[in-house]
């Protein structure tokens, strides 16, 4: 099953991946967006396409953002706008419902720090909500928030927990914030993806827990949002592969002939050949960029401020206020 087959969190990369080599019924894709943000739209309508892409069937949202990277305020403002509009599509809350935020990962791994350091930053409404409501006002819904660490520090299934604070808190909707894995490099902390399909923890990078969704959580529409902070070293390795090759095809007819053993080949038999190479030395090795703390940060405060936005209908008028001109203007 290719979809299985590549390192990847992203429903979009794998919808690449696959339509290389072959057409994908049962998966509809749309984009639009201008220079800045590419917003792209995977609905996976079948079982059988969900097979094929290693994927859950429902809505997938991509936002591609090159420039996210930079320290531009103004596009990271940008990218709050535009993406609290899309969540609340996603959500669909009413004015009464609680909302229970879960912040996935590590807190002492950088790459896997996303969700916890999201929680740090989103603004906690309920027990404010329930003690002294005036404090508010109108236009704010109960949030609550948790980061339940990983399975090597509690010692507990990080769904287990999850489930267990969820009958007792009996939250309306659930959104967990999990750190992702990418196959293309240039994704890393340039994308965002929203689901509806829950999330698996760790399965992009080979080491899945148990699933966090609406059937596991009791029937509570558990939405996810992630980023891509690593990526497979051997993705970069066959990045190399096909460079190198490219560049021998100019040099010499020996090196035209290994480019197009290398063309003919598709993605798992490189990725066999390379993983064979890599193994003996680096394992499965993850590699994540140098400037990881500053991404972390940066990234942390969009998903934030977009989640706040999308959350209390009061923050939501208040970013409409400052700007007037449209999400993608």
């Amino acid at each position: 099953m290719p979809g299985s087959n590549v390192r990847t969190d992203l429903a979009l990369e794998a919808h690449e991946l696959l339509t290389k080599t072959e057409d994908v019924p049962g998966v509809n894709v749309e984009k639009e967006g201008d220079g800045d943000i590419t917003i792209n739209r995977v609905a996976i309508t079948t079982e059988q396409a969900a097979a094929r892409m290693g994927k859950a069937m429902g809505n997938y949202l991509t936002l591609e953002v090159p420039g996210l990277r930079k320290k531009d305020t103004r596009l990271q403002d940008k990218v709050v706008r535009v993406l609290y509009q899309e969540l609340q599509k996603f959500f669909a809350l009413k004015d009464n419902h609680t909302v229970l935020v879960i912040g996935l990962g590590n807190w002492n791994v950088t790459p896997d720090a996303l969700g916890p350091r999201v929680v740090q930053e989103i603004f906690i409404t309920r027990h404010i909500l329930q003690l002294k409501p005036e404090l508010l006002g109108e236009g704010y819904r109960p949030v609550c928030a948790i980061s339940p660490g990983v399975l090597g520090i509690t010692g507990i299934e990080t769904g287990e927990i999850i489930r267990g604070v969820a009958q007792q808190v009996r939250p309306d909707v659930m959104v967990a914030i999990d750190a992702l894995a990418a196959q293309r490099l240039e994704r890393l902390h340039t994308t965002i993806q929203v689901a509806d399909t829950g999330v698996v923890p760790g399965s992009g990078v080979g080491n899945r827990r148990l699933g966090i969704n609406r059937e596991t959580m009791g029937g509570i529409p558990t939405f996810s949002i992630g980023v891509p902070t690593v990526v497979d070293a051997a993705t970069i390795a066959g990045d190399s592969f096909e460079h190198i090759a490219e560049g021998l095809k100019k040099e010499s007819p020996q090196g035209n002939v290994l480019a197009g053993i290398v063309q003919k080949m598709d993605w798992q038999e490189k990725r066999e050949i390379i993983q064979e190479i890599l193994n003996p030395y680096t394992g499965g090795l993850i590699v994540t960029p140098k400037e990881i703390d500053t991404l972390i940060d940066d990234i942390s405060l969009v998903l934030a401020g977009s989640l706040d936005a999308a959350f209390h209908p009061q923050i939501a008028a208040e970013e409409e206020k400052k700007h007037s001109n449209g999400p993608l203007s």
